[in-house]
């Protein structure tokens, strides 16, 4: 099992971190809880037979010590049963509940069997629960949605009065989460208090000394706090682009995939990594191609680009679909 668990992208660097010095250690089946897993069905039984019949050893499962349950690798446990063992090699965490649950979504939406598109939404709910201060991009990488999918989850949330106004961003770093309402705040507490220190207001206001610095400078000379190229996106933003993975993240997911015995041993299976394979590679040149195009053969081929989009959505939706995909239908 690598260090980071096979996520990807900005989860990857939390993973890693987690799961850093976590030892791997026999520990006894009937030991074992899969109570609590972001997969809400359970446990898909094609796959657990798909890992049951593959030979050699399966990959370590990731535990959560204290509490024994199955962060990673409820599949892997369900085959081992079926196999006869009674002891699997796994990875032991002993971190939070709340935080052995975010491991949980980040690895099971990195690799392996997927999961829904309901388990993913409902996973974020509740990483927004105990995590309100993650950004939503970050919980977006954790829990394989779009940034603005997790903004109007966070948007309907009844527990506002946990959002702080600042989020954590997947580097770690904290930052406010409108920076125009910072400068407004800032300026509002100098004018009530001048002689107030730059880090006073700061730690107030959420922005940063040197903002509060240029804050009084442009109160003083009778600017508005605010630079103007920030007034003008001072409106809530939409993360129209958050969806984007990069051609580099979608080559990692890829490469698990590769290794998921379910797909490896059948031919369907084979193919569908071939399929991938192909347009995964494309992506990458997407950029060089757009700027060889001849300004007269932009709109068409930006018509190309919209009929690709728009099947390859209506795919992710049929996947995402909980009900039996009927295929003959989607190629009508």
């Amino acid at each position: 099992m690598r260090a980071d668990g096979g996520a990807s992208g900005g989860c990857a660097d939390w993973v890693r971190a987690e799961l850093d010095g976590c030892p791997v250690e026999p520990v006894a089946v009937a030991d074992l809880s899969v109570a609590g897993s972001p997969r809400r069905a359970g446990e898909d039984e094609a796959h657990v037979e798909a890992l049951a019949e593959a030979d050699g050893e399966l990959p370590p499962i990731l535990v959560h010590v204290p509490s024994m349950r199955v962060i990673d690798g409820a599949h892997r446990v369900r085959a081992a049963r079926a196999r006869g063992n009674t002891h699997v090699a796994a990875r032991c965490y002993r971190g939070s509940e709340a935080d052995a649950f975010v491991l949980s979504v980040c690895l099971n939406t990195a690799h392996g069997l997927p999961l829904t598109r309901a388990d993913r939404r409902a996973a974020a709910q509740r990483i927004l629960a105990s995590h309100a201060q993650w950004s939503n991009r970050r919980i977006a990488a954790a829990a394989g949605l779009a940034a603005g999918t997790v903004a109007a989850l966070r948007e309907r949330s009844t527990d506002e009065d946990r959002q702080s106004n600042k989020r954590e961003g997947r580097d770690g770093r904290r930052r406010p989460v409108d920076a125009a309402a910072g400068r407004r705040l800032a300026g509002k507490l100098l004018a009530e208090d001048p002689q107030a220190s730059l880090r006073s207001i700061a730690r107030r206001a959420g922005v940063s000394p040197a903002t509060v610095q240029d804050v009084r400078r442009r109160l003083a000379a009778g600017d508005d706090p605010v630079p103007a190229q920030r007034r003008a996106r001072e409106r809530p933003a939409a993360e129209s682009r958050a969806w984007q993975v990069s051609a580099e993240e979608l080559r990692q997911s890829l490469e698990q995939m590769k290794r998921d015995p379910a797909l490896r041993f059948s031919e369907t299976g084979r193919g569908l990594l071939r399929w991938l394979d192909r347009h995964a590679g494309g992506m990458g040149e997407w950029a060089e191609h757009a700027r060889s195009v001849p300004s007269h053969s932009a709109s068409p081929v930006a018509n190309f680009a919209r009929m690709y989009a728009a099947a390859w959505s209506d795919l992710a939706a049929l996947l995402e679909d909980d009900s039996p995909v009927d295929w003959e239908a989607a190629r009508c």
